[in-house]
């Protein structure tokens, strides 16, 4: 599998307080973005796995709104997690 829980653990201290700190926005944002280029590099070499493609689809949908809500509550945090995970160029 490509997401061990070793590499849960390791998104998790990296963007949260601490490994069991999984509720944390940016720490969410962070594993979505791992997920996403996963699922991403995936599709580059399966082009017509359409199950696959909607997976992603609703992994940048969840991601956008946990951005939004970042956002919105702290704008310094949204900053942060943008320069950590280069999502904005």
């Amino acid at each position: 599998m490509y997401l061990t829980a070793e590499k849960k653990k390791e998104i998790f201290t990296r963007h949260g307080k601490s490994e069991t700190d999984t509720g944390r926005a940016e720490s969410q944002i962070a594993l979505f973005s791992y997920r996403i280029a996963h699922l991403t590099e995936h599709l580059k070499a399966n082009k017509k796995d359409y199950s696959t493609q909607r997976a992603l689809l609703k992994l940048v949908g969840k991601r956008r709104k946990l951005l939004d809500y970042l956002k919105a509550r702290d704008i310094e945090r949204y900053r942060t997690i943008l320069k950590e995970l280069n999502l904005r160029k």
